[in-house]
């Protein structure tokens, strides 16, 4: 690494700034990125740090400012435009054609031709050598929608590459990944820094930046905090870069729950699409977390016991009445409520308004005879948007508009605003800057010390340890193993999610 320390500067970033319809995005940052390096962003939501990487990949153009490569002054119209410089992006929204094959989408503008016929045999020989240059190993042939996130994500970074990137911007993209998945990202990336390619790695995740980067940028309300080499940092000295104060502690306490607490979910024997014969009780007041690899069956387990998806077996009881013939409808009426793993795609309306999103869930409630009062709509939510603490100009503004953290806080206030007593979270913090996720870990905490239960799934391990009073661990489809209250630990969820322990019994 010292080889690279030393290098020379590929990327020099002077003096930008950008807006976007009269908001000002980033004002006057200059740092400098240093070849065969990763060099992470980071910030909160809305700090600009996704504003400068797409910036550097030409998705966007400074407003003024300049930007050099190797001492040579550029100017990206395009992301087009920066490829031929060297210079590409894997954004957080996968940008792949899911009906053609890795391999097509690999080389899609890159093919190699005789007349008008792409030559495949040339473009399987260029795939192979690239995939023994990376390490990245996927089946040309097969068809990209049915690839998990994770190789699709490998895809993206093949495709990259396969453009000769000498310099490759990565936004969150592990943000959508299980922590296995997100490892395997990593030592990706660590094997291409060895090859000589410069990464920017624009990432919430602290853990994951200060095991990579070599250098950090922090930027806070699109202004420059501190650059600097990333030794000796910690995730809280980051934490209080990015927000400008201390954060006392990741996770508040935990509050067990009362003696003799009620059980208002009880499963018994479930068997569905992906798992089979699960068990578990959630008491009032009390955080079950499930936890386990991606295709273990976690999610699926929630979308059967809120009646998304069917069940093919097993029981489920709330407040100790027999639950049968499962839908949303009913458990919302029962007090059952779930926060979809997507706000964007299962959760939200992005271009309706705030107060439209979160009233949906009670309408009930602020309309006569189908008709919405629109007085007592306002002052539901109201009350609602102020109990999640979001940050926004007006509730008649777009959800859309919003960050994430604030995004998904409407989620929580969508749910909340029927009156609960089961909340069924599917990664609650997923794509939230590390201040809104202590806001919503300060959340959960304070509606299951209110007597609320709640069921969560969650791919960040921190997360499960931090929040869960008892963790539910799962392997291929099956309950491995649980662990209550002093036995959580990452080396126990760890050795029954992969297999490798003897399954811990509930006591």
């Amino acid at each position: 690494m010292a080889d690279r320390l030393a290098a020379a500067s590929a990327i020099r970033l002077s003096n930008i700034s950008k807006s976007f319809d009269g908001v000002r995005a980033l004002t006057d940052v200059s740092i400098e990125i240093r070849v065969g390096t990763v060099h992470a962003l980071v910030g909160e939501n809305g700090a600009g740090k996704s504003t400068l990487g797409k910036i550097i990949a030409g998705v966007h153009q400074a407003d003024s400012g300049s930007l050099a490569f190797d001492g040579a002054s550029v100017a990206f119209a395009s992301p087009r435009d920066a490829i031929g410089h060297g210079v590409t992006m894997v954004a957080q929204e996968l940008a792949l054609i899911p009906s053609l094959s890795v391999l097509e989408n690999v080389y899609l503008g890159n093919e190699d031709h005789r007349g008008p016929f792409v030559r495949t045999s040339a473009l399987r020989e260029r795939f192979r050598a690239l995939s023994e240059r990376t390490g990245i190993t996927l089946d040309p042939a097969a068809t990209v929608s049915s690839l998990p996130v994770a190789d699709q994500q490998k895809v993206e970074v093949l495709r990259a590459l396969a453009s000769n990137a000498s310099v490759i911007v990565m936004d969150e993209p592990t943000a959508r990944l299980a922590t296995d998945e997100a490892l395997g990202l990593r030592s990706i990336i660590k094997r291409l820094r060895e090859s000589g390619t410069t990464i920017v790695y624009v990432s919430h995740f602290l853990e994951e930046v200060l095991d990579l980067a070599d250098d950090i940028t922090v930027l806070r309300d699109g202004e420059l905090v501190h650059s600097g080499e990333a030794a000796g940092h910690t995730p809280d000295s980051l934490v209080e870069l990015m927000i400008g104060r201390a954060l006392d502690s990741v996770f508040p306490g935990k509050q067990p729950p009362a003696p003799g607490a009620e059980v208002r979910l009880s499963v018994a024997g479930l068997t569905g699409t992906g798992f089979s014969g699960v068990s578990f009780d959630v008491h009032a007041g009390e955080i079950v977390a499930i936890a386990g690899l991606v295709g273990s069956g976690r999610s699926e387990v929630l979308r059967a016991v809120y009646g998304a998806d069917r069940s093919a077996a097993g029981a489920v009881a709330v407040d100790g009445g027999r639950y049968q013939r499962r839908s949303p409808d009913r458990s919302v009426s029962l007090g059952v409520v779930m926060l979809p793993e997507s706000r964007k795609s299962q959760g939200l309306f992005l271009d309706a308004s705030i107060s439209d999103n979160v009233s949906i869930s009670a309408l009930p409630q602020v309309s006569t005879w189908g008709v919405v009062r629109s007085g007592a709509e306002r002052s539901l939510v109201a009350s609602f948007l102020d109990d999640v603490d979001i940050s926004m100009r007006h509730m008649g503004q777009a959800i859309g508009t919003l960050s994430g953290g604030n995004q998904q806080k409407a989620l929580f206030a969508k749910a909340l605003i029927t009156g609960p007593r089961l909340l069924i979270v599917d990664e609650p913090t997923r794509g939230v800057d590390v201040g809104a996720k202590r806001q919503i870990y300060d959340l959960l905490a304070r509606l299951a010390a209110q007597g609320l239960a709640i069921l969560m799934v969650s791919s960040e391990m921190e997360e499960v340890i931090g929040l869960a009073h008892r963790v539910v661990v799962m392997n291929h489809g099956q309950v491995a193993g649980t662990l209550n209250h002093g036995q959580v630990t990452e080396r126990r969820i760890a050795d029954l999610a992969f297999g490798s322990a003897v399954a811990v019994e509930t006591i």
